[in-house]
């Protein structure tokens, strides 16, 4: 795992000392802190951090081809590369080294911008061809890695973070609008968005192409969900379990230490069960727990414990206490951008714990997105039937029960969860859907900002953004609509982007078996009656996963990953966020009303709404602001 840091000159030629060139890298080493390595010439700069998993000895980039007239520099992991590499050794390439970057540039060579559809794995990598004059990047099918792009004064940038490209001191920093109201709805901000209105994200499964100063960027992959009925289901567990097992083994390749995070859950409890089959070595695996007043929040090491011992793991686990504000700055410059998932807290403990023993971990993600894991996507089926009900008694009488209850006292959101049900049932799906989800509702996107006729435009862009994808033809039954918007949108730009950053502030090389793109290509085959059945979240993984796993492990309720935050936020924390919050600490930039902010406070800490996302955005964008542009 690695950082890349790129210049292209698209007119005159780029001056090294102005940019500080080749220690211009030093910024991202934690991403690649074993060894550097960079190309440049009169127009273009290509600067690599290196973190060493493969080919320990000889994997230094940039890596070239025979004759030295292309090059590239690379973030990720090609799982497949020794099949590509006997593909390409028979077609007259040679390669002097054993990494699997010589297979990108080689790829290359035989492919062209084609390369891409032959890599199975998690990658952005960027390539200069000497005599075309022409740069061609990629990020993976799906946005396991980031690539951020720029252009500026005749200047074409891109990196792994954005920090990067905010070290020159002449590079602006002015907010995108609709950027800043996306990270209010969605406490991420969505792709090809980013805070910075001259910096863009590479969207998953896409290339990028700049030549004679002309900016080309092309999709290589989509995700289509068409549901096979002709399968039984012990014919689809017997099919995507040898898929997934696959798919671990080759993410268990490596010259240096394993491991995986092991939560409670069946996720990466089935993780860990196949690398344990598939390992004459007792697994390293690493689990969070929650110190302080954590409330109704389900602590999940117990299950995790369970696993450990099923399978002889070598097991840690710590406590995460109430104390964010001591990583807060480390949080917020990992990111460059606002980014307010609570996850952020445990992830950065985890990947900091596990980085003491190992240098690659693997991770149980994508399996909710896959299997229909999360409450809203239950919310959202059951909303059919909730709509079959006389609409009298849904508005008059259930509707406006449920907006008089208080939330729990323990901080759970099984109250909050029914309040945004019943105020959204009704709505057509994919509004209804993005309800569901959105971290804010009507009145107060409307009153947040201190100027809000100047962000309505923003909200509906962000809407339109969204629903783009839950509107897509990639899929037709509703539900599977909902798994597919979820996996263009979140899965990349929250849970894969925490992940990423929070593992690589602590040189940390995360792998996701669940997010192999066949595996997911099969599951996107798989019925969703068969996903959610009835009640039952993670149906047909929760039958493969018995198997696997102690039967109290795939049957409890799911936690999540995102720690007791209501709750600390009404007690421990409470002090902290009155503090940042304040009108004067509002007052330095004036984007919100005061009076909404401090209604947003009273509803949580009098258990009127729980407010804890919303709360945990502005104070996480305080910090940004104090840093970034203040």
């Amino acid at each position: 795992m690695c950082g890349i840091f790129g210049m292209l000159a698209l007119q005159n030629q780029i001056n090294p000392e102005k940019f500080n060139l080749p220690n211009s890298t030093d910024i991202i080493k934690h991403r690649g802190p074993d060894d550097y390595g960079y190309f440049m010439d009169d127009n273009i700069y290509l600067g690599h951090r290196r973190l060493s998993v493969i080919d320990l000895k000889t994997g230094q980039q940039p890596v070239y081809n025979e004759d030295k007239t292309k090059c590239v520099i690379y973030n990720g992991e090609i799982y497949n590369f020794q099949e590509i590499r006997k593909n390409l050794i028979s077609c007259g390439h040679t390669f002097i080294t054993s990494s699997d970057t010589e297979t990108i540039i080689h790829a290359y060579e035989e492919w062209d911008k084609d390369c891409v559809a032959k890599f199975n794995g998690m990658f952005s990598f960027a390539i200069w061809d000497t005599k075309k004059k022409k740069l061609f990047a990629a990020r993976d099918r799906l946005g396991i890695k980031p690539f951020f792009y720029a252009e500026y004064k005749g200047i074409f940038y891109f990196a792994s973070e954005m920090k990067a490209i905010l070290q020159f001191k002449d590079f602006p920093r002015e907010i995108d609008q609709d950027a800043l109201a996306s990270y209010f709805m969605l406490s991420y901000i969505p792709a090809p968005l980013t805070i910075y209105k001259q910096i863009r994200k590479l969207l998953p499964g896409h290339t990028i192409e700049v030549k004679k100063g002309a900016v080309k960027i092309n999709k290589y992959w989509d995700l289509d969900f068409y549901p096979d009925h002709s399968k039984s289901q012990k014919q689809i567990i017997e099919h995507f379990s040898g898929l997934l097992e696959e798919s671990v083994r080759l993410r268990m390749i490596s010259d240096v230490p394993l491991g995986a995070f092991l939560s409670g859950g069946i996720d990466s409890g089935i993780i860990v069960a196949l690398m344990s089959k598939n390992s004459s070595m007792p697994i390293n695996t690493f689990c969070m727990g929650f110190g302080g007043n954590v409330g109704g929040y389900l602590d999940e090491r117990d299950y995790a414990n369970q696993v450990a011992f099923r399978f002889g793991a070598d097991h840690v686990e710590h406590i995460v206490e109430p104390d964010p504000q001591n990583i807060i700055e480390n949080i917020v410059n990992s990111f460059d951008e606002p980014f307010a998932d609570h996850s952020t807290i445990p992830s950065y403990y985890l990947c900091q714990k596990t980085r003491e023993k190992v240098t690659v971990a693997l991770s149980g993600l994508g399996g909710d997105e896959l299997f229909g894991g999360y409450e809203r996507y239950l919310g959202f089926k059951l909303s059919s039937l909730y709509n079959k009900l006389p609409s009298f008694l849904c508005e008059k009488l259930i509707k406006s029960i449920v907006q008089k209850i208080p939330e729990r006292a323990d901080g759970h959101y099984t109250i909050n969860h029914l309040k945004r049900f019943v105020r959204s049932a009704n709505l057509p799906q994919d509004i209804r859907y993005l309800n569901f989800f959105s971290r804010m509702d009507v009145n107060k996107k409307q009153m947040l900002f201190s100027s809000p006729e100047n962000y309505k435009e923003s909200f509906n862009n962000c809407q339109e953004l969204i629903l783009s994808y839950f509107n897509a033809k990639n899929a037709s039954n509703p539900l599977d609509r909902v798994f597919y918007c979820d996996i263009k949108t979140y899965l990349p730009e929250d849970i894969l982007a925490c992940t990423d950053r929070m593992s690589m502030r602590h040189s940390l090389e995360v792998r996701v078996p669940f997010l192999d793109h066949n595996f997911m290509e099969f599951c996107a085959t798989i019925p969703n009656e068969m996903k959610i059945k009835l009640w039952d979240k993670k149906h047909i993984l929760k039958k493969a996963a018995l198997k696997l796993l102690p039967k109290e492990v795939v049957k409890h309720r799911k936690q999540g990953f995102v720690g007791p935050m209501s709750i600390w936020m009404q007690t421990d924390l409470k002090n902290y966020i009155i503090d940042i919050l304040s009108e004067e600490n509002l007052n330095r930039h004036g984007l919100f009303n005061y009076n909404t902010v401090s209604t947003i406070l009273h509803e949580h800490f009098n258990r009127i709404e729980n407010n804890d996302a919303l709360i945990w955005s502005l104070v996480i964008f305080q910090v940004w602001y104090n840093n970034y542009i203040n």
